[in-house]
This record gives C-alpha cells, sequence and structure tokens, in this order.
C-alpha cells in the first residue's frame, strides 16, 4: 500500500521490558491539553504505575496538542499499544468528547546517550514551541 507509513519496528516484541517514547497528539492537533483536560491528561498518566502492573513514568510533558513521555515497563503483562489505548480510552472517556487522533508514534530507547537526548528534547519542546509561536508572530 503506497502512502501509508510504517509506524512500528517491524518484528519487534512491544511487551519487552525497556524504555519507550511516547508522543500522543490530540484530535486534529488542537489545543485540548490546556486548563482542566491537561489537568485530567496529566493526572491519568502520573496514575498509569499504580494502574498498571509493571509499568513506571520516567518523564512527562504536556503540550497544548500533544504530550511526551518515557515509559518503563519491566515485567508488564501488556504491549505498549495496550498501556497507551488504556490511557486514551480513560482520557477520552473523563472528558466526554473525541480526545486524541488515531494512533501514536513511540521510539523504542537504546542506550543512555539516546535516553538523556530525549529527555533533553522532551524537557526542552515547550520553549521550542513558544519560540516557533513568537516567529510566527513577527513583523
Amino acid at each position: 500500500m503506497r502512502g501509508v507509513k510504517r509506524l512500528r519496528l517491524a518484528n519487534y516484541d512491544y511487551s519487552s521490558d525497556g524504555f519507550y517514547f511516547v508522543t500522543i497528539c490530540t484530535d486534529h492537533r488542537k489545543p485540548y491539553l490546556v486548563g482542566s483536560n491537561g489537568e485530567l491528561v496529566r493526572r491519568l498518566i502520573e496514575q498509569l504505575p499504580s494502574k498498571v502492573h509493571g509499568v513506571r513514568l520516567d518523564f512527562l510533558q504536556i503540550m497544548p496538542s500533544h504530550i511526551h513521555l518515557i515509559l518503563i515497563p519491566e515485567d508488564c503483562q501488556v504491549t505498549l499499544g495496550e498501556i497507551v489505548r488504556r490511557l486514551k480510552a480513560a482520557a477520552t472517556r473523563q472528558a466526554g468528547f473525541k480526545l486524541w487522533q488515531p494512533n501514536y508514534y513511540e521510539h523504542v530507547i537504546r542506550n543512555e546517550k539516546a535516553l538523556a537526548r530525549i529527555r533533553e528534547y522532551i524537557q526542552n519542546n515547550p520553549s521550542v514551541e513558544r519560540l516557533a509561536l513568537e516567529r510566527f508572530h513577527e513583523a
């Protein structure tokens, strides 16, 4: 099928222990994650370790139109996709409207150097987005 981008690594076991960088975007990238919706999503993400046995949260950043997080499944009984599905379903149910676009982006973090770079990227993402917005309004 032409034009369809493959999002997952072929033959990779997404129930494997490790570090995963995940980005989930809002429906049509609308700024739904400000105010109470952002707080709802933050609470649900922070509750993941108590709701899904074997999952730890390493890093989190909530932007108006997307979230970045690093999840660490260890001896988890569900796949990364199932963890994301549960999070998105709970947030949609509690928000009361279609909050997310279909699918999500993930990256398997393979070493400490990559982990440090991704943490830095996540931490700096709000500044980068703010700068891009400010440049948009420059004369």
